[in-house]
């Protein structure tokens, strides 16, 4: 049985993405995609499952782990997303699902042997509570909760509503990633550091928070913060599925502290200073 740092499970995307200048590109993306390059560039052997329909199987060739790390599951669709970005700084888009893949459940999952199932979903719908629940039993799990908290309507576009199976879930969560807009839907907060504390008093072991300018983790008994300053943003997609990969990955074998460095000099754009800073 293969052994893996994470198993990464989520949907590979296409996305059309256009800039506030009305500039529009095509990629394969997807957070399952952006995460397992993380991890894996930082020297993390890691899964990647996904689900893509028959006719897009060309999407895996985007992935930059080695093909045998890679395991696709049949799915009668595939997802394809629009991003629409406002501003400059990417920081404000509006999102649409064109197709929706079909979702993901314990039991199809292939026989691997990881230390931490990463649930990489974009929609609700992605996973239920069930699975949650089954692959704690096997190993601790990770979740971005952007999948519990986006829902698609039958027209594509998307708004975000709370989980409403919370606190039923979070105590099976030993890492919870989101952003601070996710975090004040999921808690009513907008301080960060108060989203964090009622996140991790309904049972999230360790929560990680996201800003455009740092990212804040929280173990329940200190909070830790560290900026993040990109190069540029022409990334801008994908970037918090980077950072709470590099920073899970990093967790099995380093404290908080180490592991939000990792984080920061990824971030910047240094994968080497951040793979042998804690060698």
């Amino acid at each position: 049985m293969a052994k893996y740092s994470s198993a990464i499970i989520g949907h590979a995307t296409l996305d059309t993405n256009t800039d506030h200048l009305g500039n529009t590109v095509k990629i394969v993306g997807g957070a399952v995609i952006y995460s397992s390059a993380s991890a894996y560039a930082l020297g993390h052997r890691v899964a990647a499952v996904t689900k893509i329909a028959d006719k897009d199987m060309d999407r895996l060739e985007q992935f930059t782990i080695p093909k045998e790390d890679i395991y696709c599951l049949p799915s009668e669709r595939s997802t394809d997303m629009v991003n629409i970005y406002h501003t400059a700084d990417k920081e404000r888009r509006t999102c649409s699902c064109l197709s929706k893949g079909d979702p993901f459940c314990a039991e199809e999952l292939p026989d691997l042997d990881a230390s931490i199932y990463h649930l990489a979903g974009l929609v609700f719908g992605d996973f239920n509570g069930e699975m949650i629940r089954t692959l704690a039993k096997k190993a601790p799990v990770a979740v971005d909760v952007q999948a519990m908290l986006r829902h698609v309507n039958d027209d594509g576009s998307m708004f975000f509503a709370d989980w409403a199976d919370k606190k039923e879930c979070l105590p099976y969560i030993d890492f919870l990633k989101t952003d601070a807009a996710e975090a004040e839907i999921m808690t009513g907060c907008t301080d960060r550091k108060e989203a964090a504390k009622h996140l991790y008093s309904w049972g999230a072991k360790e929560i990680l928070i996201t800003h455009n300018t740092k990212v804040l983790a929280y173990d329940g008994n200190e909070f830790h913060t560290c900026p993040i300053r990109a190069r540029n943003l022409s990334g801008r997609t994908g970037r918090g599925d980077t950072t709470f990969a590099a920073y899970i990955n990093e967790r099995l074998s380093h404290s908080v502290p180490e592991a939000l460095l990792t984080v920061t000099l990824w971030a910047r754009g240094a994968p080497q200073g951040a793979r042998h800073r804690f060698s």
